[in-house]
Order: structure tokens, then C-alpha cells, then sequence
């Protein structure tokens, strides 16, 4: 400390870098800062889709379930391309599979477009546009995953899934919050006219990473393959533990497809843009103020934690009739999600091989967008038999019933210590001995 500083202004200090981001990912790599670019534009336009497609099924059928039946048809292809993409990024240059699935996702939006610029649009088209993009997503998740554990160093991935779902969160509260906006004033046509936009700027920004090959020796894609990466998901208990508490957290309160309902059910039609913003609003405040998450240790215990407490507060956000509260318990489960992926992201990050980092990136996207798409199924159905309110919160409680048996059933999830584990040990010195051959003189 400078002896003409007060001798309290170190700990002000102190507190305020625990609390804001770590930017350590940032200004050390160059790849990481088009990957984010690239990430920021494209989240942001696809949000804008995310709510336009569910708002355009509404109005040509004014069925809850038609809405919630987007997820059934989207379940298939997530399952069949999310585990072939995760084998093939890792037998194929990770770069030119983003890039190449990125590309088809901005064709498929453009669909849509068409679609929605017809005099009177059709309906069976946007369920195919729908399945076709999460074929294209599955095929695009694991090869962008497994990218940023070798474009950042090992001690930074925290802070990098930080910053990376410090973008998605900001897009999540501006995308759908101008959705509203721009439905009610322009039509979904323009929604999806700016989301084919944000495509093409993000392929400017992704073709100046540098390439990404395979490791060397890597397994070919095939099916053997890919049950290759299944086996070991399966051998990793604490890993497993960790997919099925967000399957278990999509599943049952994952409420997204009821909202215009739910607005409804309440009264507040103006609310329906305010409720996909704000459980993307509580996991901004905490993406903002996630330097703490560096020094956690016991990733499997925040994990339980944070998905108790998303299921609590679905569970009052279903149970108040009050429009005010209901958007209090939806920020408040987007808060626990977003410290929930920050565990879950640090113990795959930390503890995965490269050699298999695709094809568990594959079994990951399984996790985590298989549950939404079933958990709009269950929403739109229960809605649809009990009503919005009631299929909120009934979801809730039983995600944290579910949770619960999760963590009693798999106690290695608990136990999970970064400081102990020997298999983020074994990764932490493979990524040790890649840094140092790469600073070796030639």
C-alpha cells in the first residue's frame, strides 16, 4: 500500500475486483475477443428470433400447445446432431465446423423471413425451419465449446464463461425486451430481417480466428465414436451429476413457452416482453458481479445450490397472481441459473481431455437444450390442462424435488473439489505442457 493511502482503501478495493468481472480472458487472447464479438452479435439477433417464432405460432393458431410443440420437434435433431457434432469436432478443425453451421443457421433464419413475408404465412414451415435449426445447433454447439478451452489458458476458463454469459444475458434482456417492440410495430418480418443481419456480421468476425485442428491421433467420427464419449460421461459420476440436475431443471420449470398465457392468465399483456427479459436480467447482475467465481472450489455444491433455487423461485413466481412478483421470481431463477452454469461450465472446462472435449461437448448439449425442449412440452401441456399459473409453479416444486434425489443419488457431485480432482489435475498439466512447447524456441 502507498503510505499516503488511507489505511482502509485497500479492502473497498478489493471487494469491488471480487465483484466485477475478471477481464484476464479478454486482453490475453486475441481469438477469445472475436469469438466474444462474433458471440455478442449473433445471441443478440437470435433472441429477437426466439421470441418472434413463438409470438408468429400464436397468432396463426392461438393454441398453447401448438407453441409448446416447437420443443417436441426440435428434441430429435438436438439428440441425433448434437452427439455427431461433438465427434466430429474433435476429429475436424473446430473453426471451420462454427463457422460452416453458422453459416446455415443465418440461411435457415432467412426462411423464416420468406416465410413470414408471404401474404398469409404457413404453419408446417416453421416447424421444419425449427428442426432443421437445432439439427444445425447440434452440430455447432460442441465444436464452439470445446473451442474456448483451447483459445484460453486453464486458470482463466472461469472468467472466460463469464464474460461469455455476460453477452448472452445482455442479449437476452435487449433481444427480447425489442421483440416486443418491434412484433407489435413491425411484424416478426423484421425480427427475423435483423437476425439474419447479426449472421452475416458474425461470419466477418469468426473468419479471423485462427484455425483450430484436431489433436493429433484423434478418432474419426463415427459411431463408434461417439459412444466412445457417451462411456466416459457415463464413467464420470460427478459429471453425470451435473447433467442430469439441469435436465431435471429444464424439465420441470422451464416455463418459457407459457408466457403469453401466463401475461394473459394475469392481465398484463404489456408484461409478456418484460418476462423473457427477466430471468436474463437476473443472471446479467450476476455475470456483472462474478469475480467471486474464481475462487470457488466445490463446483458440485454450488451447483445443487443454484438449481434449488431456480425451482424455488419458478415455484413463487407461479404461485403469486401478482404480475410484479411474478417478474421478482423469474430474475431470481435467472440469477441461480446463471451461477449454476458457472459451476457446470468450470467443472466440464477444468476436468475434460481434449481428446474427448467434442464429443462430451455433444453430451452436454444434450443436457442443457434437450430439458427446455421437453420442459416446453410439459409447460404448454399443463398449461393447457391446468392453466399457466399452475403449470409454473407445480414445475418448480418438482424441480427441486428432483434436484434434491439427484444429489443424494450421486454424492460424488458433492464432493467435487478443482483443488483434489484428479482429473482437472491431469488437465491442468497437459495444458501446462502445451504452453510451455508452445513458448519453446523453435
Amino acid at each position: 500500500m502507498n503510505d499516503d493511502e488511507p489505511p482502509h482503501t485497500g479492502r473497498p478495493r478489493t471487494l469491488l475486483r471480487s465483484l466485477t468481472p475478471d477481464l484476464t480472458p479478454w486482453r490475453a487472447s486475441r481469438d477469445f475477443r472475436y469469438l466474444w464479438t462474433s458471440g455478442c452479435v449473433t445471441s443478440f439477433g437470435s433472441f429477437l428470433t426466439y421470441v418472434a417464432v413463438p409470438m408468429q405460432i400464436k397468432e396463426l393458431t392461438d393454441s398453447s400447445f401448438a407453441v409448446g410443440l416447437i420443443g417436441a420437434v426440435e428434441l430429435v435433431p438436438l439428440i441425433v446432431f448434437g452427439l455427431w457434432g461433438g465427434a466430429l469436432a474433435d476429429a475436424l478443425d473446430r473453426r471451420r465446423l462454427v463457422l460452416r453451421s453458422e453459416a446455415g443457421l443465418g440461411l435457415l433464419t432467412g426462411l423464416l423471413l420468406l416465410n413470414a413475408l408471404l401474404p398469409h404465412p404457413v404453419l408446417w414451415p416453421i416447424y421444419l425451419v425449427a428442426a432443421l435449426v437445432a439439427a444445425c445447433d447440434g452440430l455447432q454447439r460442441p465444436a464452439l465449446d470445446s473451442l474456448l478451452p483451447r483459445i484460453v489458458p486453464h486458470q482463466h476458463l472461469t472468467a472466460a464463461f463469464a464474460l461469455k454469459s455476460l453477452y448472452h444475458n445482455v442479449a437476452s434482456v435487449a433481444g427480447p425486451a425489442l421483440a416486443g417492440v418491434v412484433v407489435a410495430f413491425s411484424g416478426v418480418q423484421t425480427a427475423y430481417a435483423l437476425d439474419v443481419l447479426t449472421f452475416a456480421v458474425s461470419l466477418l468476425l469468426l473468419v479471423r480466428i485462427r484455425a483450430v485442428p484436431p489433436p493429433i491421433g484423434a478418432e474419426r467420427p463415427s459411431v463408434r465414436a461417439v459412444l466412445t464419449g457417451v462411456r466416459y460421461a457415463w464413467s464420470r459420476k460427478d459429471l453425470l451429476g451435473t447433467y442430469a440436475i439441469d435436465l431435471c431443471a429444464m424439465l420441470f420449470a422451464f416455463p418459457v413457452a407459457v408466457f403469453p398465457f401466463l401475461a394473459s392468465e394475469l392481465g398484463a399483456d404489456w408484461a409478456l416482453g418484460p418476462m423473457y427479459a427477466a430471468s436474463a436480467a437476473g443472471a446479467l447482475l450476476v455475470g456483472a458481479t462474478s469475480g467471486w467465481a474464481s475462487r470457488i472450489h466445490r463446483h458440485g455444491r454450488l451447483l445443487v445450490a443454484a438449481a434449488v433455487g431456480w425451482g424455488a423461485a419458478m415455484t413463487l413466481a407461479g404461485l403469486s397472481g401478482n404480475v410484479w412478483v411474478v417478474l421478482l421470481g423469474l430474475a431470481l431463477a435467472g440469477g441461480a441459473d446463471e451461477i449454476s452454469g458457472l459451476a457446470r461450465s468450470t467443472m466440464w472446462n477444468q476436468s475434460i481431455p481434449d481428446e474427448v472435449r467434442g464429443r462430451m461437448a455433444g453430451v452436454e448439449l444434450l443436457s442443457f437444450s434437450v430439458g427446455p425442449q421437453l420442459g416446453q412440452v410439459r409447460a404448454g401441456t399443463m398449461a393447457g390442462l391446468l392453466g399457466a399459473r399452475a403449470a409454473v409453479w407445480t414445475g418448480g416444486l418438482a424441480c427441486v424435488a428432483a434436484v434434491l434425489a439427484v444429489a443424494a443419488a450421486l454424492p460424488r457431485l458433492l464432493a467435487y473439489d478443482d483443488r483434489t480432482d484428479p482429473h482437472t489435475a491431469a488437465v491442468r498439466a497437459e495444458h501446462e505442457r502445451t504452453a510451455r512447447e508452445a513458448a519453446a524456441p523453435a
